[in-house]
């Protein structure tokens, strides 16, 4: 424990400067459980404590301007990328970008509790043109709130956390595979949560973009429904002449004004997972001529279609 104590003092800072970057740039470094013991270890040092939260709050707006940056320069290209190592990869643009619509940048006070969600939710905001300095208010609030609130639980249960590390380096292969194995258990509860999910989705029936441009001129052509967060739609242009219905909204007034016609839905998830939801539950309201587009809007643009879709527009009562 002095040894520990004595690098806190002398490395102290530094270690939770790169921790904190590395976490909030993207690896999978956890820092929150590092701002506590630093907390509980410094608590015969206030200046310390204010220099370790000033440190951390750095380290978060380096992350989140690079996040910024690059979100406001490559946009849906990097969410997707972010999404693809998220446990929940098949809702996590949808999630994102549904939870920024709601509250805008008040988003970043909040989502650095959530693994990823810091990343996520910055990219959101260089992709919606957020001001710059707005950007930098809200993301110094949330660092402050995220390590500061670390820091504290750490002043406040300094008696209780200090036997508890004197304990762990007696027994510290035992607490490494203890905290290895509740990892893999959460990792594979949210695989089969994923994999439920998809299953159920899978029995909605398919339409590839050829045979969708193929009805596009006949008597039965589809409505083509835009399932993505209305945020989406206004930042990033979708099939030309599709009805926007987002799964966060009343499906009730749609039940009454679609009636019994031809739809094909479109998002912007893997494995068309909004779609497929959005088409289950019109199914379960009599809707049942509901198809999601293979691929979504990734597959449209890269048909490289020369003729765009009619307008459509729902069937009035």
């Amino acid at each position: 424990m002095n040894e520990l104590q004595q690098l806190n003092e002398t490395h102290g800072l530094l270690l939770v400067f790169v921790n904190v970057l590395l976490e909030q740039i993207g690896l999978p470094v956890p820092a929150y459980p590092t701002l506590i013991v630093t907390g509980a270890l410094a608590m015969q040092s206030k200046p310390l404590l204010g220099a370790g939260v000033l440190v951390a709050m750095l380290a978060c707006l380096i992350a989140d301007a690079l996040w910024y940056c690059a979100g406001k320069r490559y946009g849906g290209v990097l969410l997707k990328t972010i999404c693809k190592i998220s446990l929940s990869q098949d809702t996590c643009i949808r999630q994102g970008l549904t939870v920024y619509d709601r509250v805008g940048p008040r988003a970043m006070l909040l989502s650095k509790f959530l693994p990823g969600a810091g990343a996520l939710v910055t990219t959101v905001a260089g992709m919606n043109a957020t001001p710059f300095g707005v950007f930098v208010r809200y993301s110094l609030a949330g660092s402050f709130i995220w390590a500061g609130s670390a820091l504290l639980l750490g002043m406040l249960f300094t008696d209780a956390l200090i036997p508890m590390l004197d304990w762990l380096s007696g027994y510290l292969p035992l607490a490494i595979g203890g905290t290895v194995g509740a990892l893999l258990l959460f990792v594979a509860w949210k695989y089969w949560k994923r994999r439920r999910l998809l299953a159920r989705t899978s029995q909605v029936p398919r339409i590839t973009v050829p045979q969708l441009l193929a009805l596009q001129d006949s008597e039965h052509a589809p409505v083509v429904i835009d399932v993505r967060p209305k945020f989406h739609t206004a930042i990033i242009e979708g099939i030309p002449g599709a009805v926007s219905i987002s799964l966060e909204e009343p499906l009730q007034p749609w039940v009454e004004q679609l009636g019994d016609v031809d739809m094909v839905f479109y998002c912007a998830c893997p494995n068309e997972l909004s779609a497929a939801l959005l088409a289950q539950r019109l199914s379960a309201h009599g809707l049942t001529r509901g198809k999601a587009l293979v691929g979504g809007l990734d597959a449209w643009r890269d048909a490289n279609t020369v003729s765009p879709l009619q307008p459509s527009t729902a069937p009035s009562t």
